[in-house]
């Protein structure tokens, strides 16, 4: 068995195993892992998929998973770190928007088990950014962190624009409509756009009444549309407090939040916990899943 781990930006470890051996979980960002060689099944929630070698799975944090192995199988697991998102420089617009695509994956994947890489051609690429990492960790220096920033960077980029061509929304079983996952999209797209949520527009925008809206929306999601629209922030907030250096001031004005005091009244109403006791906690609440058999 092979440990490779650099404290920042990223852990990875490269491990060849014949019987599954459960790890501790932490609360990274991201955990992709790319299955080298082997077969068997990945487990999550209960919900099992096959894999292969070549097999590309994202881990997010706090999920329950495990693999049954059938053949002796090679896997690498790469973490992304809060590290690689705090002390950004915030001057640079680009990777700023860039944390808020990766903060909305996380908030809004639905987190079943499954090849993520929709495209061989990008499954390809990220085999190759993969073995760059691999190989700059074992010669690991201070100057890896920039490359290694790079090629972390590049590979959430391709994870993202394969993930958004998946079903990433929990919806009711045996939905046909498609209009329920395109309003989900629109909602999550533009959810630090107040106005643009607001019934009056997703009603000219769905070609819907207004009063109608609600309704649909609530029987497809299971969920009001005001307390969706409250919780999906809130995975925001959450992504915010424990993986960047944001403060309380520009994550309220960054997610319509009226001030601060507004933004820690809403967040112990739905979460249960204060700000102050949730950053001490160190764990996700309303990002957190049902724990399975390990």
């Amino acid at each position: 068995m092979e440990v490779l781990e650099a404290y920042k930006p990223f852990e990875i470890q490269e491990l060849e195993l014949s019987k599954w051996i459960p790890r501790a979980v932490k609360n990274n960002f991201f955990e992709l892992v790319l299955v080298k060689q082997g077969s068997g099944t990945q487990c999550i929630n209960y919900n099992d998929y096959e894999y292969s070698s070549g097999s590309m799975f994202l881990l997010p944090p706090l999920k329950c998973h495990k693999f049954d192995i059938e053949t002796p199988s090679k896997f690498v697991f790469l973490k992304f770190t809060d590290s690689f998102f705090k002390g950004v420089n915030k001057v640079s617009i680009d990777r700023d928007e860039w944390f808020k695509e990766a903060a909305y994956i996380l908030s809004n994947y639905n987190q079943l088990p499954g090849d993520i890489i929709k495209s061989e051609v990008d499954r390809q690429y990220l085999e190759n950014l993969i073995t760059m990492i691999l190989q700059e960790s074992r010669n690991y220096s201070k100057e890896s962190i920039s490359l290694i920033r790079s090629l972390m960077t590049s590979i959430l980029e391709i994870l993202i624009r394969n993930i958004k061509k998946g079903d990433i929304y929990e919806v009711a079983e045996n939905n046909t409509d498609d209009r329920i996952t395109k309003m989900l999209t629109y909602i999550n797209e533009n959810i630090d756009k107040t106005n643009l949520l607001k019934v009056e527009n997703l009603a000219d925008v769905f070609l819907m009444s207004p009063t109608y809206v609600s309704e649909f929306f609530k029987k497809q999601v299971r969920m009001p549309l005001r307390e969706y629209i409250i919780k999906a922030k809130l995975k925001l907030v959450e992504i915010r407090l424990l993986n960047s250096d944001y403060n309380l001031s520009e994550i309220a004005d960054d997610l319509g939040f009226t001030d601060v005091s507004h933004l820690s009244r809403t967040f112990k109403k739905y979460v249960g916990v204060s700000i102050r006791e949730f950053k001490s906690n160190g764990e996700y609440m309303l990002l957190k899943r049902n724990v399975c058999d390990s």
